[in-house]
């Protein structure tokens, strides 16, 4: 029996439903990190913040480079840590590069990413989850609207919505190469998702997601209520969105390939125990059980 109460149920009802958020967005102050008052309010009300060019040519250079290091290293490598196109074979994403490479395990812990993070969540931060999301020219496939938190939740046993993501872009993200599409404001409202998960959907569902997606009814509500954005900038650029914010991406048809860093941080205050749907956690590399803070790497 779990230990800890479930409070956003999810793919245990016949239909899917709607439920208000009960956790704060913003847990910390203006006096706790670099963001001021205006951008707490700002990632309050939207539910993410967008940093254009935020990282410098040349550091992104550097990280480009490393990016390609690692295509090459899992260029034969079928683990399931290394996650391949459902028509091709190949490379949609590589998991837990914070723990398998030196370079990007020192840049999760930076303070513009990390300070910003423990800011928002008040509270020291751990990774929960980090990967390299390639999206190659003219094959790239798209990444359906989903909340992250419904899925870790429900597959990882993350208690409460008190986590966020970090998406670095190493390459220009334009409309044109299949960017981050936001629903602002839907981070407020949980969508009940429907289908009991089958035992270890995790191989299925990065590479083609069919549990844990929102009905089509239950998007169409929240994007007429809210409107969708597409934060779009040149490599450096940078956003960190609300675990439960509604977000997709279009599959990559230009010539142009997108590639970013994702880093998932959640609080130290808010780890994982037990999965409220299937009987085991995702393994380590989706749903890390490190919780070594950032502030100790």
């Amino acid at each position: 029996m779990n230990a800890i109460q479930d409070i956003y149920p999810s793919r245990k009802m016949p239909m899917p439903g709607m439920a208000e958020r009960q956790d704060p967005v913003v847990w910390g102050t203006p006096q706790d990190g670099p963001l001021s008052a205006e951008e707490l309010r700002f990632m309050d009300r939207n539910g993410y913040l967008w940093f254009p060019g935020l990282i410098g040519t040349d550091e992104v250079t550097r990280l480009k480079e490393e990016l390609d290091r690692l295509w090459e290293v899992h260029a034969d490598d079928h683990s399931d840590e290394v996650i391949r196109e459902p028509q091709s074979d190949e490379i949609r994403s590589i998991f837990r590069i914070h723990e398998t490479s030196p370079v990007l395990r020192k840049l999760v812990a930076d303070p513009r990413f990390a300070g910003r993070a423990r800011q928002i969540l008040g509270s020291a931060v751990y990774i929960h989850q980090s990967r390299i999301n390639y999206k190659p020219g003219f094959r790239g496939k798209e990444f359906y609207w989903h909340s992250d938190f419904e899925t870790w939740h429900v597959e990882d046993g993350m208690p409460r919505m008190r986590a966020l993501s970090c998406a670095i872009a190493l390459t220009d993200n334009t409309i044109y190469n299949g960017s981050l599409m936001v629903v602002p404001g839907s981070h407020r409202t949980y969508v009940q998702c429907v289908g009991e998960t089958p035992d270890k959907h995790y191989r299925e569902s990065l590479r083609a997601q069919r549990f844990g997606v929102p009905d089509e009814d239950s998007m169409r509500l929240l994007i007429e209520r809210h409107g969708m954005e597409m934060p779009t900038g040149p490599a450096g650029s940078v956003i960190f969105f609300d675990c439960n914010l509604l977000h997709g991406s279009s599959g990559n048809i230009s010539p142009f390939a997108r590639s970013n860093l994702f880093v998932v941080y959640n609080s130290v205050e808010n780890t994982p125990q037990r999965a409220f749907g299937p009987k085991s956690l995702r393994p380590h590399f989706l749903g890390s059980r490190d919780f070594t803070p950032t502030d100790k790497y």
